[in-house]
């Protein structure tokens, strides 16, 4: 029995370069990006070196954008980058690389390597490009992944805290002031290390208490300073009359 091809097998088994670019382009242009991609794919190592080849690769790399493969499509367009380094293009298709790094940014409950990944080639493009028109649009994009990696280092410094983790917990909230110096949650961050302090404090052996207690009275007194009016300011009276107390035994 005899089976017909469809005309979209015909033309990837043609061996026709020529009418397999032109079928690709019309794939792409009707958003067909599953047999463009694979068209495409077939005809570029013809065009290699050729005046086509910047416009075959441009939309090869968009084929893996438009069916959502941001991995591959953030390869493809830093390869078009170092590959068309003169191109018009090159622009463009450096921030669709960041870009797509973007899209992969997971929540924040998630590993962050690929936010990390997108915030330093976003601002990698900035740099590059600092009269371009997408620059605000990159820092827009840093900011809401800064708030990610931010999110995420303090439910890891709380999750510390519950777990009565202290140490790793003062640790942690201490760098999440260190790395986000624009944070809103200063004044809780300071008193949950002031806590995890205390805590740590209370039950070290004799000799890491005093000093201990000595860096918890200086962390209570510049909270104070900072935050008269805080909620928390009267447990933080509190825990400093406990440490001025702890530390006259070490003086008698």
């Amino acid at each position: 029995m005899l089976s017909c091809k469809s005309s979209y097998e015909e033309v990837r088994t043609s061996n026709d370069p020529e009418k397999i670019k032109a079928t690709a382009d019309k794939y792409f242009d009707n958003k067909d990006y599953i047999k463009a991609q694979s068209l495409y794919e077939l005809v570029i190592p013809f065009y290699r070196g050729k005046e086509e080849a910047e416009d075959l690769f441009y939309k090869y790399a968009y084929t893996y954008y438009n069916t959502e493969q941001y991995i591959l499509a953030a390869n493809y367009f830093n390869s078009f980058t170092k590959t068309f380094y003169n191109s018009p293009k090159k622009e463009e298709l450096a921030y669709m690389s960041a870009y797509s790094n973007y899209l992969m940014s997971p929540n924040s409950k998630l590993d962050q390597s690929p936010t990390t990944r997108a915030i330093e080639e976003l601002q990698t493009f900035i740099n590059t490009y600092p009269n371009s028109p997408r620059v605000d649009q990159c820092n827009a994009l840093i900011d809401e992944m800064r708030k990610k990696l931010e999110n995420k280092a303090y439910n890891t410094a709380k999750l510390y805290y519950d777990l009565a983790n202290y140490q790793s917990a003062v640790l942690s909230f201490e760098n999440l002031i260190k790395d986000f110096p624009e944070t809103n949650r200063k004044e809780e961050v300071r008193f949950l290390t002031i806590k995890s302090n205390h805590e740590l404090a209370k039950n070290s052996i004799y000799e890491k208490k005093k000093v201990r207690l000595e860096d918890e009275i200086e962390k209570c007194n510049k909270f104070m300073a900072r935050y008269p009016n805080s909620e928390n300011i009267r447990e933080v009276e509190q825990i400093l009359t406990y440490c001025n107390n702890e530390i006259k035994r070490f003086e008698q």
